[in-house]
């Protein structure tokens, strides 16, 4: 067996190549630009009225005489005519301020006298309530780097530049296939000898956290043959996750058939609880990850592992580790990492009861893993622990 630590190297070392495509703005959200997107306008593209009111050249104005009002413009028209000294048009929000004002007085700080104004605001000055051209983003400049994760607010931003698509970091084409005589699918009918099948939902959902859908979920029989045959029907997958089959029970076939399917083995077996028969491949550009088939242990290997190749493909860290002080002690056997199941509470974390591999009731309520490193064996309260957030 190797240790997590290189288990982790090794997997980086065989990550996937970085695929990038174009995309339409409207389904770009959650992904990570590929290069860095230049505004091709000023934004604002003209000086724009920031408040409902009427807009005059400053300089011109004595600062006590009242303005002449000729027109009015709103937003989305564009009065062509060239304001004259002590003139003022009506203005919106958003117009466009025509040649000769830089100024706006607010509508409450006016009093209108027919087709004249007079204004009451001692602490207006000039280009009072103005949003001037290019004054958030000029034409030609970074909008947003290559890098940058496509949050709603930054599809909003570059939809206002004018922007309809982007290049952006590809998801992985991610095949799951889950293995066991034994499973049956949720809302069928349980009979002896039957549990019902959960990995693949939980593997979807965790995919969903990053934003993917799996392109293909299969469920099969303990059955080499059969296992062969799915696995060679993915292999133009960039990702496949196996769960079950991969220990060495009389029925586990998993690794026998991925050497039927020219998988080269990575590694198999890492010292870590759960998790332990853990398998990692690669044919050609594909990762192949063999989880172990305790749902516990599945979303372990995924979380730990899976999600740090699909990151680093993607260009997006999802999960972040931080460091946290025990609420509780703890002893465990040395010799291999334990991934604990964890609950956070203002500045500490708490190891969960329930932590066997089978048992996903304190998953569901955990909201992070605790890493305990191989080698020691007791952990005190306030202790400083990795802690990996999932939730």
């Amino acid at each position: 067996m190797i240790t997590v630590p290189e288990a982790r190297k090794l997997i980086h070392e065989n990550g996937l190549q970085t695929k990038v495509e174009m995309m339409f703005l409207n389904a770009a959200y959650g992904f990570v630009l590929a290069e860095p997107v230049l505004s091709p306008i000023d934004t604002p593209p003209f000086d724009q009225s920031a408040m409902d009111g009427y807009a005059f050249s400053f300089e011109t104005w004595d600062g006590k005489s009242d303005l002449f009002l000729n027109g009015e413009v709103q937003a989305g028209n564009y009065l062509a005519q060239n304001l004259k000294p002590n003139e003022a048009i009506r203005i919106f929000t958003g117009a466009a301020l025509p040649l000769g004002a830089n100024t706006v007085v607010i509508q409450e700080n006016v009093i209108k006298n027919g087709k004249y104004i007079s204004i009451n605001d001692d602490k207006l000055i000039k280009g009072s309530n103005v949003r001037l051209q290019g004054s958030q983003t000029k034409n030609g400049e970074i909008a947003l780097p290559e890098g940058h994760y496509l949050s709603p607010a930054s599809i909003s931003f570059l939809a206002g530049l004018g922007i309809d698509k982007v290049k952006v970091y590809s998801n992985p084409v991610i095949s799951i296939i889950v293995t066991g005589k034994e499973l049956i699918k949720p809302g069928e009918a349980m009979s002896k000898g039957k549990i019902y099948e959960s990995n693949s939902l939980g593997l979807s959902a965790a995919l969903g956290q990053m934003n993917i859908v799996p392109a293909s979920v299969e469920m099969v029989d303990d059955d080499e043959d059969k296992i062969t045959n799915a696995i060679n029907n993915q292999l133009s997958s960039d990702i496949i996750i196996l769960s079950g089959g991969v220990s060495v029970g009389d029925y586990d076939f998993v690794i026998s058939s991925l050497q039927k399917c020219a998988v080269k083995e990575i590694f198999h077996k890492v010292k870590q609880k759960p998790g332990k028969p853990f398998y990692f491949g690669k044919h050609q550009q594909t990762l192949v990850f063999g989880l172990p088939g305790n749902p516990a242990s599945v979303l372990t290997c995924f979380y730990e592992y899976v999600a740090n190749a699909i990151s680093s493909f993607i260009k997006k860290e999802y999960f972040k580790k931080i460091s946290l002080p025990l609420s509780n002690d703890y002893k465990k056997k040395p010799g291999m990492t334990f991934f604990l199941k964890g609950k956070t509470k203002l500045n500490e974390v708490s190891i969960l009861e329930n932590q066997a591999s089978y048992l996903l009731n304190s998953f569901a309520v955990a909201d992070c893993i605790i890493e305990l490193e191989e080698d020691k064996e007791q952990f005190l309260k306030g202790e400083m622990v990795e802690v990996l957030m999932i939730d």
